[in-house]
C-alpha cells in the first residue's frame, strides 16, 4: 500500500519572504502567493500535499496586533482536522512574538505549527527565503507511526528549528536571525535534518483548545541606570494597565533607591502585576540572590525565571485574557504552561 503523503496548510500572513523586485521603480513590493510559488519551482518535487491560506490584506510584521494571532488560531482550528500540519509565512520582525502567542493560545496541541520567512525577499538571487519555506514544509510534514512527529509551535530559520516560545530575533542583518538562548534547537538541518528527541513536546492526548481571548493592558518597564520617577511612573500610572514586564539587570536585579521600590510597592498593592525578565539574551531571574532584587522578592514582584520578553509579553495577555483573578495570573504566570520556562510544568491549572 502505498503512503499517504502528509497534508500541510501554508498561512501566508506577509513578510519579506513575499517581496519582490519591482522592474520599474526598482523597489521591493509585494506579491501574491501564486507568483511567491513560481519562485520556488523546487516545492513540486516534494512528497506532501500542499495547501494555501492567504490573508485577505497581507500584513508587514511591524504592525502585527494581537487581532492577527486570533486570525491566525481561526484558521487553524477551522482546517485542523484536514491537515497534518501547518507553516505560517510570516515577516521576522516580529516573528517571536506571534510564535510566543500562539503557544500559549493552540493548548494541547498535537500537531506541527512552524514559523518561517527569510531576511531576503523571494525574488532577490542570494535569498534564504527557498531553503527557510522548503525545510519548514519538510519538517512540518514529518511522521511517526501515520501521526505527526512534532506537536507544538516552531520557528524554522537559517537550518535550526526552535520551540516558538523560546526564541528571540537578534540580528537584523544575518540569515541566522534568531537565537534560542535557553533552550536548545529541536532540529538542525544539513543534509539530513536530525531532531532532538529530548527536547521535544510529548503529546498529551487531550483535545486541542484554541483559545481566542487576548488582554493587551500591558507595558514594558526597562530598567536603565539614570532612570527618573517621572519615566517609571509614568508607565506604571498608565490608566487600565495590568501588568507590567520588568527588564532588569543581569539576573534580576535593580536599583534599591526608596523612590523606585516604593512606586513598584504602591502599583503591585492596587493589583498590578509585575513580572521580572532579564535583559540579558541568556541566563535567568534569581529573585533573592543579590541585594538589588531582595526588596523585589518581599514586594511581591513575580520571578519569569528565563522566560523571554516575547514569551513573557504573550503569555500575560493570554492570562488576563482568560482568568479573572489576579492572584490566580500571578500563580499561573510562576509555572511552566508551554515549556517556556525552565521549571516544573503546571499539572493542574
Amino acid at each position: 500500500m502505498m503512503r499517504k503523503p502528509s497534508s500541510i496548510l501554508v498561512i501566508y500572513t506577509g513578510g519579506t519572504i513575499g517581496m519582490v523586485k519591482d522592474v520599474e521603480s526598482g523597489s521591493l513590493v509585494p506579491v501574491n502567493v501564486e507568483r511567491l510559488l513560481a519562485n520556488i519551482p523546487e516545492i513540486n518535487r516534494l512528497d506532501i500535499e500542499i495547501h494555501i491560506h492567504t490573508f485577505t490584506h497581507t500584513i508587514d510584521s511591524s504592525n502585527i496586533h494581537p487581532a492577527h494571532w486570533v486570525q491566525l488560531v481561526e484558521v487553524i482550528e477551522e482546517n485542523y482536522p484536514q491537515y497534518d500540519g501547518f507553516v505560517v509565512l510570516h515577516g521576522s520582525d516580529t516573528m517571536a512574538y506571534s510564535a510566543s502567542a500562539l503557544s500559549f493560545m493552540l493548548e494541547n496541541l498535537s500537531k506541527p505549527v512552524i514559523f518561517t520567512g527569510s531576511q531576503l525577499p523571494i525574488g532577490v538571487l542570494r535569498t534564504d527565503a527557498r531553503e527557510n519555506f522548503i525545510t519548514a514544509l519538510e519538517i512540518a510534514a514529518m511522521k511517526e507511526n501515520g501521526a505527526p512527529k512534532l506537536n507544538e509551535v516552531c520557528i524554522y530559520f537559517e537550518y535550526h528549528l526552535l520551540k516558538g516560545n523560546r526564541t528571540t530575533k537578534f540580528s537584523s542583518s544575518h540569515f541566522n536571525a534568531f537565537t534560542s538562548a535557553n533552550y536548545p534547537p529541536l532540529a538542525e538541518a544539513g543534509v539530513q535534518i536530525n531532531l532532538n528527541e529530548n527536547v521535544l513536546h510529548r503529546q498529551s492526548g487531550k483535545e486541542t483548545i484554541f483559545h481566542k481571548k487576548l488582554n493587551q493592558d500591558i507595558a514594558i518597564l526597562k530598567i536603565f541606570p539614570g532612570m527618573t520617577p517621572g519615566y517609571v511612573n509614568g508607565i506604571l500610572q498608565v490608566e487600565g494597565l495590568k501588568a507590567v514586564v520588568m527588564e532588569t539587570f543581569g539576573s534580576g536585579n535593580a536599583p534599591t533607591e526608596t523612590w523606585f521600590i516604593e512606586a513598584l510597592h504602591s502599583a503591585i498593592q492596587k493589583g498590578l502585576i509585575i513580572a521580572n525578565v532579564t535583559q540579558c539574551t541568556s541566563g535567568t531571574v534569581y529573585q533573592g540572590k543579590y541585594k538589588t532584587s531582595n526588596q523585589l522578592e518581599k514586594i511581591g514582584v513575580i520571578s519569569g525565571q528565563d522566560v523571554t520578553t516575547e514569551a513573557a509579553i504573550t503569555k500575560l495577555m493570554f492570562l488576563l485574557g482568560n482568568y479573572s483573578d489576579t492572584a490566580e495570573i500571578k500563580r499561573l504566570f510562576s509555572f511552566s504552561l508551554r515549556g517556556e520556562m525552565t521549571i516544573a510544568a503546571l499539572e493542574n491549572k
